[in-house]
């Protein structure tokens, strides 16, 4: 029986020669001329600061940092690699660039535009289409996996073009359960009871109805919004009246221990 192919052995990091830990010259001049491009040569070797330090590489190269003196790039630093064919041979520059460092300002990650869209975002006019292939929708004619949603197609004989997938059946749950009108909520915390066993929920239609209902209570702070069961106000319809003040009153208190002493009987 033939032996399997022995697996390739990982390759060793190369030992950088010590030649270009010193080459702190070369790459601070190879910074200056990097900056500059865009600086001018006097501007640019004022803007290469104090060298940071050295680190090896895994192919035997080594890259020096030095502090970048540039309006705006507090933080930043130029990397300049440093590399040769081996011991002895003379050092030349492979890379020079200015990076950020732990401290520097930077933009924040590019996020697509469609995921940048927040609720309450869009205006009268404005167009939201989904996105090709939306895990959160299948198409009408597909088996949704939702009861209502299948009794109601089979009873007029047709159906929507798309309806919510599993996927987006459970994104909604989720977002609904962690949002404002779920239970962690802070209200809902001090609340006297559950929306669950409260007389204004209405529950929603569908496979998310023993969770979810809408509030239909226009003195609750959720009137017409979705909220969990678990979720609850102080309108709640179990909630009676209390006899008496609203308004704490604190009880007479008689001393009967002190003597009084009139005035001006001195």
């Amino acid at each position: 029986m033939p032996q399997a192919p022995a697996p390739p052995a990982a390759t060793e990091p190369r030992v950088a020669p010590p030649e270009l830990f010193d080459a702190v010259d070369i790459a601070r001049a190879a910074a200056v001329e990097e900056a500059a491009d865009e600086l001018g040569r006097a501007a640019a070797v004022a803007a290469v600061g104090l060298h940071l330090g050295a680190g090896a590489e895994d192919d035997g190269s080594v890259t020096h940092s030095f502090v970048a003196e540039l309006p705006g790039y507090r933080g930043w630093r130029w990397a300049v690699t440093v590399a040769s064919a081996g011991p002895s041979e003379p050092a030349t520059v492979s890379e020079s660039v200015l990076l950020p460092g732990d401290t520097a300002i930077v933009a924040p990650t590019w996020v697509p535009w469609d995921q940048r869209v927040r609720p309450g975002d869009l205006k009268p006019g404005d167009l939201l289409p989904p996105p090709a292939d939306d895990p959160r929708l299948v198409p009408g004619y597909v088996d949704s996996g939702d009861p209502a949603v299948e009794e109601l197609a089979g009873e007029v004989g047709l159906g929507r073009e798309q309806v919510l997938s599993a996927d987006g059946r459970a994104a909604a749950a989720d977002r609904w359960q962690q949002g404002d009108r779920g239970p962690a909520a802070e209200l809902a915390r001090a609340a006297p009871a559950s929306c669950g066993t409260c007389g204004f929920m209405l529950p929603i239609a569908g496979s998310l109805r023993g969770v979810f209902g809408v509030c239909a209570n226009g003195s609750a702070p959720a009137d017409g919004q979705v909220v969990a069961v678990g979720f609850g106000c102080g309108a709640h319809s179990s909630v009676t009246e209390t006899g008496g003040s609203p308004v704490y009153v604190s009880a007479l208190v008689y001393d009967d221990g002190v003597d009084l002493e009139p005035v001006g009987s001195h």
